[in-house]
């Protein structure tokens, strides 16, 4: 069953069991039956509690044998993210902001940036969320590219918004295909990953 949440005055509530992911979201893997009122409950408690914690996006993984629970999801908010033969994936942002959940693909197209002056002085960054956030390690800035968006301008977009300095592109560096459990599902899937690495001289810096 799920985690108990007990406040002083308050009845006690049972949250779906969730493993959290790289992007300080939740993913429920659903695998046993249950009763559409206590789902229900379930769900509604989990994403109060979520939203308390300062959770980012909320997946739910539903197998085919528990389809009846899809019409609850949706109607606390989930939509539709992708499906497979045997199961269907569910997401929900949780904050009052603009959603920032990728939209489903095959593959993704990562980019990273190695931004240059004319010293040989390299641009790095902190990530403030993920996977290297308070281990005060340093890197080049990365991200993911947007639907139709061309590698040029993504690693323009992606230094502009991580470090604020403009850029020019010179060229790719390499591309890599990268094989490893994306992080989103909580190795639910096996994905590959293609990443471009670019050549940016800075002119500002």
């Amino acid at each position: 069953m799920g985690q108990n949440v007990v406040e002083v005055g308050v009845p006690k509530f049972q949250l779906l069991p969730a493993c959290e992911d790289d992007h300080e979201g939740v993913i429920v893997d659903m695998k046993e039956p249950m009763d559409p009122n206590v789902f229900q409950a379930m769900l509604k408690a989990s994403l109060s509690q979520w939203k308390l914690e300062g959770k980012k996006g909320a997946w739910i993984k539903l197998p085919i044998g528990l389809a009846n629970l899809v019409e609850i999801a949706v109607k606390e908010g989930f939509w539709y993210h992708h499906a497979e033969p045997q199961y269907l994936m569910l997401a929900y942002w949780i904050p009052d902001t603009l959603s920032a959940i990728p939209a489903n693909a095959t593959h993704q197209v990562r980019i990273g940036a190695i931004v240059m002056n004319d010293k040989r002085e390299l641009l790095v960054v902190r990530e403030k969320i993920g996977r290297y956030w308070g281990t005060g390690i340093w890197k080049i800035p990365t991200g993911i590219l947007e639907e139709g968006e061309d590698i040029f301008t993504g690693a323009t977009r992606e230094v502009k918004e991580e470090t604020g300095v403009s850029n020019h592109c010179v060229g790719i560096n390499k591309h890599y295909v990268i094989s490893h459990f994306q992080a989103f599902w909580c190795s639910i899937l096996r994905e590959l990953d293609i990443y471009y690495c670019r050549s940016i001289r800075n002119l500002l810096m």
